[in-house]
């Protein structure tokens, strides 16, 4: 049997609230809930007095101003960003704008790649084409701030640029999109990609950092063993996939109403999404096969 992914769901301070939740860390949620972010978007104040706000989220004024209200007495020092989804980094470039401080971390969003033959397709509809970070961090880059240590951490699968910032002096993880408590992290392509999300699961296995500060949702408290129950997750629905094939399902939707049964309707689509970054990871480990390069609307057999 899988092991059960203990997840929390217990919800952060409300929409424009700048809570203390640790020595370092401060958050406060964007006013953007929705079933695929949760309460709203999670973002992080680093530090005090010269301070990094990591993910300053979606592109609205009544978060910006919440923020920056709470930060009136305080500078914005460096602004760190863990992916280019709309719901993460659009905000970056206005308080860019209104502090001068810098933009740093993930590289800017790649173009989606054809999913159907002889069509461009942009799927990843959520993407921010519009940011402009002004310095992109490797794996293993160093941002030392006013009494913090935030190191940069390629965690690609939830986005192909997707980064984590390992905070040293609390042995905690900003996580972004990667690893949430609320719930499993949706790995979409053309940009999300199953088999990197899995080795980027792997490595953070490796590490030892004792709670993960997630883009949505409260903190992962037992990161390795929810991690592990992660790991589990996937390799079953890996599973259920490969059996639905081998009974006859050839079709992503056909897939999508046998493998989520009773899902809410409007994550019919996100759905689908996961289910074609298993078939992509599935098809180029041989387990399937399709004609061709994987598609959305190609048919499906064992391999």
């Amino acid at each position: 049997m899988a092991e059960e992914i203990p997840f929390n769901r217990a919800a952060p301070a409300p929409a424009g609230v700048l809570e203390q939740v640790s020595p370092l860390l401060r958050r406060i949620v964007a006013p953007n809930p929705s079933p695929m972010t949760f309460t709203g978007t999670c973002t992080y104040v680093v530090g005090q007095g010269h301070v990094t706000v990591v993910d300053p989220g979606p592109l609205d004024e009544a978060h910006l101003n919440a923020l920056m209200e709470g930060l009136k007495k305080e500078r914005v020092a460096s602004i760190l960003v863990t992916h280019t989804h709309r719901d993460h980094s659009p905000l970056a470039a206005r308080l860019k704008d209104l502090t001068g401080a810098p933009i740093l971390g993930a590289a800017p969003h790649r173009p989606a790649r054809d999913l159907v033959d002889g069509e461009y397709v942009r799927l990843d509809t959520g993407a921010d084409y519009d940011y402009a970070p002004d310095h992109v961090m490797a794996d293993g880059a160093v941002h030392q701030g006013d009494g913090y240590t935030l190191t940069a951490i390629e965690t690609p699968g939830h986005t192909a640029n997707h980064l984590a910032f390992a905070l040293m002096e609390e042995n905690a993880l900003l996580s972004g999109d990667h690893v949430m408590a609320w719930s499993t992290t949706t790995v979409a392509p053309p940009d999300g990609a199953m088999g990197d999300y899995m080795a980027s699961i792997q490595k953070l296995l490796g590490r030892e950092e004792r709670v993960f500060w997630p883009g949505h949702g409260g903190p992962v408290t037992e990161p390795q063993r929810f991690m592990r129950a992660l790991q589990s997750h996937r390799r079953q629905r890996e599973a259920s996939i490969l059996d639905r094939i081998a009974a006859g399902d050839e079709t992503i939707p056909d897939l999508v109403a046998n493998v989520y049964q009773g899902l809410n309707p409007a994550l019919v689509k996100a759905a689908g999404m996961n289910v074609f970054a298993h078939l992509e990871d599935l098809v180029a480990r041989g387990l399937a096969q399709t004609d061709g390069a994987p598609r959305l609307d190609g048919r499906y057999w064992r391999g």
